[in-house]
């Protein structure tokens, strides 16, 4: 498998960013981390095994970048508020930096998705739903999608526009829906099993559902828990069949 290391200084973040890539053909895939963790940890997580078949044929090429939740919402020593304009800048790194990265190492017509487990699922589907122009679909897998499961009863209007099952609903403007309506690619998957929460996943098709917007709901049994096997056999399956 081909693997590539790279990183530059970002503008948005004010600090160096690395960036993982696998493979050399296929549409690109984004990885999100999950919680605090780094670029490598789904390398290091043997999730990079799990999709080598598809890699080496050419159907995919993987990209991941770090997390930036300790440095927001995971960041107990910081202001509610800066951890607000600290994840807007993650999202803006991404948007800005990130995605034209992609673009210059696949090409101009490469469709890219977004893609994340745990709290890295709730990023995958906001940056998708933010931008649909640039994205073209998430596969979120155990994940919540109300940040105020992660802002410790903060809220402002950077939480709520950060917030997918608060501002999809109320979503209006016909460039973005149109835009996620036309995606055949928004995928949301989890156990039932320990510290899975299978009603999170159920409301947020609840909600993409109420707005007219395709949506593929996966939910696996009580033996399907939230951790690492689980994320290794859901998305080999979900790339396999459902791309």
């Amino acid at each position: 498998m081909q693997r590539q290391l790279d990183s530059w200084f970002s503008p948005s973040l004010q600090k160096e960013m690395p960036i993982a890539s696998y493979g050399h053909y296929g549409f690109a895939l984004l990885l999100i981390p999950t919680a605090a963790a780094d670029y490598l940890e789904y390398e290091r997580f043997q999730m990079l095994d799990a999709l080598a078949p598809l890699i080496n044929a050419g159907k995919l090429r993987v990209f991941s970048i770090d997390s930036m939740n300790k440095e927001s919402w995971m960041n107990n020593e910081m202001l509610p508020a800066h951890k607000a304009i600290r994840h807007n800048q993650f999202n803006n790194y991404v948007f800005e930096e990130v995605i034209p990265y992609i673009r210059t190492h696949t090409s101009n017509e490469t469709m890219v998705y977004t893609c994340g487990a745990s709290f890295g699922a709730l990023h995958a589907m906001n940056l998708f739903l933010k931008r649909p122009d640039i994205i073209n679909g998430a596969i979120s897998m155990s994940g919540v999608y109300d940040l105020t499961e992660y802002t410790k009863g903060f809220w402002d209007d950077q939480v709520y526009f950060n917030s997918p099952e608060h501002y999809l609903p109320n979503l209006q403007d016909p460039y973005y829906l149109d835009k996620i309506k036309a995606s055949h690619h928004i995928h949301i998957y989890t156990g039932s099993g320990n510290y899975e929460d299978p009603n999170a996943s159920k409301r947020f098709a609840g909600v993409l559902y109420n707005k007219g917007i395709w949506y593929d709901l996966g939910v696996w049994g009580e033996d399907i828990h939230h951790d690492w096997p689980t994320w290794r056999n859901m998305l080999p399956h979900i790339l396999g069949t459902k791309f």
